[in-house]
């Protein structure tokens, strides 16, 4: 099954958001640690949610994570109007945080929760890249 093709917006850049989205641009994930809890978290901001810290420092993930929960839409609104079926999930990192992103590159009928995925980015052509997930053929 072919994966339809899923628009791409161009992220809204804030200061606390520029470094993850040029990250993106060259193909890795940012995520931030706390200074003080060690919390990993997703998405870029000021504060850490578990302790209220302001040192939080930008690290490179793996890009690896597996499928915590996922609905396959099909019938999109907006911009994903005429996207056909896609796949809208919530993606438990590695590293710990929790992300929702569109699974591409597979058949829906195929993926299951607890299945291993992987980062791939989708240029905006504006500034940074959305971070998709796909399938992982093989663990190494």
């Amino acid at each position: 099954m072919s994966t339809p093709q899923l628009p791409a917006p161009t992220p809204e850049i804030a200061p606390e958001t520029a470094a993850f989205w040029a990250a993106t641009l060259t193909g890795t994930l940012l995520l931030q640690r706390c200074g003080g809890c060690e919390q990993a978290c997703y998405y870029p901001r000021y504060v850490c949610p578990q302790c209220h810290s302001t040192n939080l420092i930008d690290f490179e993930a793996s890009g690896r994570g597996t499928i915590y929960s996922y609905t396959v839409t099909s019938r999109g609104i907006l911009e994903y109007a005429n996207a056909g079926a896609y796949v809208l999930a919530m993606i438990e990192l590695d590293e710990g945080p929790k992300m929702v992103s569109n699974i591409i590159d597979c058949d829906p009928a195929g993926l299951a929760i607890g299945q291993r995925v992987e980062v791939v980015f989708s240029d905006t052509g504006g500034g940074g890249a959305l971070p998709r997930f796909r399938p992982t053929v093989s663990e190494s």
